[in-house]
């Protein structure tokens, strides 16, 4: 079993693939990663030696920042935006979408379920 950064990697994929399992690796990130530790791409995961296992495991905590650490850094990068009030920060106070998407019609997602408004009565005379 390959745990690398507390994380199972998938035993029967090709390596380059089972990196992608760890949170803050891609597909260009992890074949980096396997070219530095000088393992071949196309090899899979429960191939792997135990040496290539720890000079990949070696990689990837000595020259990136992956799982919790990551995702501790962006949840402190949202914060700080909240904080200082920057447009940013605003929408993700208010839980709108921030990459100035439309929001008259879509963007259900970010906004949640509709709420709808009554109309007001017309006064009768």
């Amino acid at each position: 079993m390959a745990r690398i950064a507390g994380v199972d990697l998938p035993r029967t994929k090709r390596g380059v693939i089972g990196l992608t399992y760890i949170y803050g690796v891609g597909l260009s990130r992890s074949k980096e990663i396997l070219a530095k530790a000088g393992v071949h791409e196309d090899v899979k995961v429960q191939e792997w030696t135990d040496d290539q296992l720890t000079t990949i495991r070696g990689v990837i905590a000595d020259e990136y920042i992956v799982e919790g650490e990551l995702r501790s850094e962006i949840q402190l990068n949202i914060k700080r935006m909240m904080d200082i009030g920057c447009n940013r920060g605003i929408r993700h106070r208010v839980g709108l979408p921030l990459r100035g998407q439309r929001t008259k019609n879509n963007s259900r997602t970010r906004k949640g379920k509709r709420k709808t408004v009554a109309n007001k009565k017309k006064a009768t005379k």
